[in-house]
């Protein structure tokens, strides 16, 4: 089986994205890539996003003394090899709690027995430039987070025939 390609990204759980955004700016030498009241995208190279800050308060009830790392990222170098995570894992009976087309990768969220989150992705965009153009674009500013999926639907499409492209896209979706 595959295994990542690269570590992705961080994300800080906080009430305080202001705070933690200037901070993490001066610290890498970053720049914000996307911000509005609950999320904030940081990068400091080409990558669409190396670092994210989520209030969570703001898509739901969140218990406020739970603050740090939200989760960390793994890319996978192409949809089959996350697919065949997905299933050697579910095999396993490990399934992810959460799976989701952001729009610059589709994801699939693990949480270890201690509540430690694992974000296992794919990137959509062949280059750093196409997936900075998404998140510059209009329909990422309407829907930041993106859109569910069943894995098992995937799973099915890729094995047969569907294109890895048109797997990875995600669906124009209202907010």
């Amino acid at each position: 089986m595959a295994s990542p390609s690269k570590l992705a990204h961080v994300v800080f759980q906080t009430n305080r994205i202001p705070v933690l955004r200037d901070f993490w700016c001066e610290v890498l030498e970053g720049r914000v890539q996307f911000e509005s009241e609950a999320t904030c995208f940081i990068c400091y190279d080409d990558e669409h996003h190396r670092l994210a800050l989520l209030d969570l308060d703001t898509y739901g009830p969140v218990d406020r003394s739970r603050v740090g790392m939200h989760h960390v990222a793994f890319t996978y170098d192409n949809l089959a090899e996350l697919v065949g995570t997905y299933e050697r894992l579910r095999d396993r009976e490990i399934l992810p709690w959460w799976t989701i087309r952001h729009g610059p990768t589709l994801s699939m969220y693990y949480e270890d027995p201690d509540g430690n989150r694992a974000e296992l992705q794919v990137d959509v965009y062949e280059t750093a430039e196409e997936a900075n153009e998404y998140m510059f674009g209009p329909e990422f500013a309407a829907n930041p987070i993106g859109v569910e999926f069943d894995p098992e639907d995937l799973v099915a499409k890729l094995h047969a025939g569907v294109p890895e492209r048109e797997l990875l896209v995600r669906p124009p979706q209202l907010v």
